[in-house]
């Protein structure tokens, strides 16, 4: 059925702690004897150091061009190429960003089965300028979180803080975050919805679905027909919005988008909320489509699998990772690591000193042509990237997102046979998307897809991978 980046030197990254060797199940959390973790306040110490407040705004506030960019509804509609190039054509003019950029970021480590061994999550904000740690229980779940929806014009008005609860019950909770818009990354909430009705039988991935729209949206586009296995994968490599579309639709065909927010709660994902999405299109992505860094991470871990009991969830039962069948998980994860746009936390399509190196994994070579220059989708890249590809340590089964105001990158890393073992979850969101640069950021030839994040996130993700690359070399 189922076809270095001189931020944080060496020396700072080895003296952080990292706990060895496997650890209890009931011990897992980013706090131990009520301390946050190693990996938790390397993620904290990180995340300070970039200095993420430092980057260039292409649409400040004041502006006229800002007011066209807030589109809370099919927020991804005008997330295109030319967008970006309009952005980017505006960067000589760019301001600094007007206060400190939301940012929420989670490491998962693991062990050689794939098990939960620590973790550790921070959050910054207007209101936490240094990043703060999340204390989170022997679940990986945390209640001191009063988590928001992203609010496009309140990111401004309201200095960060959101109006809307993720979570009911969390008034009292000590930390106040709106979540960034998790942008494209929701389509691992689909994908994942859409693989259990594979498991169930009600949908087969060599079947033809006839995806037929009775609104029209300029997000989703008009009527397809594809094989399911087709419109995931589109949905995943290349990030399509219409297959995307075609694969919410679907899950509203089969009366599944609620039992899919359902399950979300029961396995104590509280925060993966794929709600108010058209059934006649399966548009209208906006702010009430929610993830956290730590939920999406905890989600990854199950799609990677491990053996018994993960998790508990908020019944008291045990959460497995028998939520997918293994075939599923493996087809999954084999989507993911054909990822086509590796353009935040890890860049290895530009391979080149701008944008920074990131997570050092190959390009699938599905996308590398025969001068080895990278073109996803008709968008060319134009350098060389087998001199990156021949450097490679860690697979990166990952999805990105992007939007204007958001950032986002979430992914399984594991190390390659004999370069370094290590083995984890990376997931981070943020504002800083396509609308945010670097002071520095050279000019991009004509023809050539224009990097448009800071490259903040890349130099993140190497120090991650450099961290847990050492954490493993202990353990």
């Amino acid at each position: 059925m189922y076809g270095s980046v001189g931020l944080l030197s060496a020396a700072a990254l080895a003296g952080c702690g990292a706990q060895a060797g496997p650890v209890d199940t009931a011990r897992v959390a980013n706090q131990t004897n009520g301390k946050p973790s190693a990996v938790a306040l390397q993620l904290q110490k990180t995340v300070n150091a970039l200095r993420f407040q430092e980057v260039l705004d292409t649409a400040p506030p004041s502006s006229a061009q800002a007011k066209t960019l807030m589109n809370p509804v099919d927020k991804e509609a005008r997330n295109g190429l030319e967008q970006r190039r309009s952005l980017l054509a505006a960067a000589d003019d760019a301001k600094p960003i007007s206060q400190q950029p939301q940012l929420d970021a989670t490491v998962i480590e693991l062990d050689k089965n794939g098990r939960p061994v620590s973790s550790g999550t921070v959050l910054m904000s207007p209101t936490y300028k240094k990043p703060v740690v999340v204390p989170v229980d022997k679940n990986m779940s945390t209640t001191a979180v009063r988590w928001r929806q992203w609010d496009d014009a309140g990111w401004y008005a309201n200095k960060g803080q959101g109006t809307v609860d993720i979570v009911p019950g969390r008034e009292g909770a000590s930390l106040d975050f709106m979540s960034p818009y998790p942008a494209s990354v929701l389509k691992l909430m689909v994908n994942f919805g859409v693989l259990q009705l594979v498991d169930q039988g009600k949908v087969k991935l060599d079947a033809t679905y006839d995806y037929k729209p009775t609104e029209t949206s300029s997000l989703c586009g008009g009527a397809t027909s594809k094989t399911v296995s087709q419109y995931i994968d589109e949905s995943l490599t290349w990030s399509s919005n219409a297959a995307s579309c075609a694969l919410v639709k679907m899950l509203h065909d089969n009366g599944a988008v609620d039992g899919l927010n359902k399950t979300f709660q029961s396995l104590g994902l509280q925060t993966l909320q794929l709600k108010n999405t058209n059934p006649a299109n399966g548009g209208r992505w906006g702010n009430p489509v929610t993830m956290s860094s730590l939920d999406t991470a905890k989600l990854l871990t199950l799609v990677n699998g491990a053996p018994g009991t993960v998790w508990t969830g908020p019944d008291g039962k045990p959460v497995t990772s028998a939520v997918l069948s293994a075939t599923a998980r493996k087809f999954f994860q084999d989507k993911l690591r054909s990822q086509g746009w590796n353009d935040m936390l890890s860049t290895p399509n530009w391979c080149g000193k701008y944008p920074a190196p990131g997570i050092p994994h190959a390009v699938p070579s599905r996308w590398v042509g025969p001068d080895g220059t990278v073109t996803v989708n008709g968008s060319k890249f134009g350098r060389d990237v087998r001199p990156c590809n021949g450097k490679a340590e860690v697979s990166f089964a990952h999805k990105t997102g992007w939007v204007n105001n958001s950032a986002a990158d979430a992914g399984i890393v594991k190390a390659l046979p004999g370069k370094g073992g290590r083995s984890y979850i990376v997931v981070v969101f943020s504002n800083l998307g396509t609308q945010y640069v670097d002071a520095d950021r050279p000019a991009t030839p004509e023809g050539i897809y224009p990097f448009a994040f800071t490259e903040k996130f890349a130099k993140l993700g190497k120090i991650v991978d450099t961290y847990e690359k050492s954490r493993a070399a202990r353990g």
